[in-house]
């Protein structure tokens, strides 16, 4: 005979593919998309701010294919610095193609829907392709200070096998570190709600949506972050002390804007990336502050993408000559 009273607080049970599951179970397994939230308090001047990205992400992608075409095929380029800033470009244009494209959708047609999966490998791309960059960015500062404070031995150590490398570990170690955090997101329960309070799909958003214990998953995620900056913001510090102390070791005034001009943009790109991204990702409760990290995010996805190449060519007469003379080339073969 049925109990009434373990029938009341019995779980209610719903069929799916003809078996009896737990309503909660149920609602785990239902959760097929989520919604990205956007700019909302904005969202009356949505082609408006379509065509301002827009115009940002072709500009954006247009100077960072320039630097890369421009390198690749110059010879006065084919130098460990330029094919670090080749590299680093490339990975500046996966870095806005992961986000910015889907932002425009928003934008022009209001369609915030985006599937687990997509969200889930915009995710991924996202953390990778900027983890990545960073480390990149810490072996461009080991090159600027192989170049000014051991400029004999520049050519034997920084070659271009050493530079080819150094690149293939920043992939590998960015790979290494992110895939352990996108299997534990992978393995979460989300249940509701599905509105992500970004314009992307931002790992830390991503992860508070879920149903289950999140404190192990936040907490690396977190040590992560807090560990791929230290590291890259450690070698670039100690890189940019030895270059200072060389820098005012020498003689005249001339010597130090030359060398000082060699390290001013990759300075200045440093200070907006990590600027932003520390304020984004380095404190342990992101839930408070998820408002005021889409402005931090939108200068880092957007705005640093772009000044980018004109901080790198802008002052760079080697990448200026290399330009007339591929110009040149072209004229005289078409």
């Amino acid at each position: 005979m049925d109990n009434p009273i373990r029938k009341m607080y019995a779980p209610l049970m719903v069929k799916t593919g003809g078996k009896e599951i737990p309503v909660e179970m149920e609602n785990t397994m239902a959760v097929q998309e989520f919604s990205l939230e956007g700019f909302p308090m904005v969202q009356d001047l949505g082609k408006v701010l379509f065509l301002v990205h827009l115009l940002a992400y072709l500009a954006s992608m247009a100077g960072n294919v320039i630097i890369v075409t421009i390198i690749c095929a110059s010879a006065r380029l084919q130098t460990p610095m330029y094919f670090l800033l080749s590299t680093f470009s490339f990975l500046e244009c996966c870095f806005i193609s992961a986000v910015i494209p889907k932002l425009l959708v928003i934008f022009l047609l209001g369609k915030q829907k985006i599937s687990f999966a997509a969200c889930f490998v915009q995710a991924f791309f996202f953390v990778y392709v900027g983890a990545t960059g960073f480390f990149l960015t810490a072996v461009m500062s080991l090159d600027r200070y192989v170049a000014i404070c051991r400029p004999l031995h520049y050519p034997t150590i920084m070659s271009l096998r050493t530079c080819s490398l150094l690149v293939i570990a920043c992939f590998a170690v960015g790979i290494t570190l992110i895939m352990g955090l996108m299997v534990k997101v992978a393995q979460l329960s989300f249940c509701g709600p599905s509105v992500i309070p970004h314009f992307y799909c931002d790992l830390g958003s991503l992860i508070h949506l879920s149903c289950s214990d999140t404190r192990s998953t936040e907490t690396l995620a977190f040590g992560l972050a807090l560990l791929i900056l230290f590291i890259s913001l450690l070698i670039t510090i100690v890189a940019y002390s030895n270059i200072i102390v060389t820098i005012m070791r020498l003689p005249s005034a001339q010597e130090w804007r030359k060398a000082f001009s060699t390290c001013s943009s990759h300075l200045t790109v440093l200070s907006l990336m990590y600027g932003s991204c520390i304020f984004i990702y380095v404190k342990p409760k992101q839930r408070s502050r998820l408002d005021s990290n889409r402005e931090a995010a939108l200068v880092n996805t957007v705005v640093t993408p772009l000044l980018n190449p004109v901080i790198y060519t802008l002052r760079n007469k080697q990448f200026h000559k290399a330009l007339r003379e591929t110009m040149c080339r072209i004229k005289i073969s078409t």
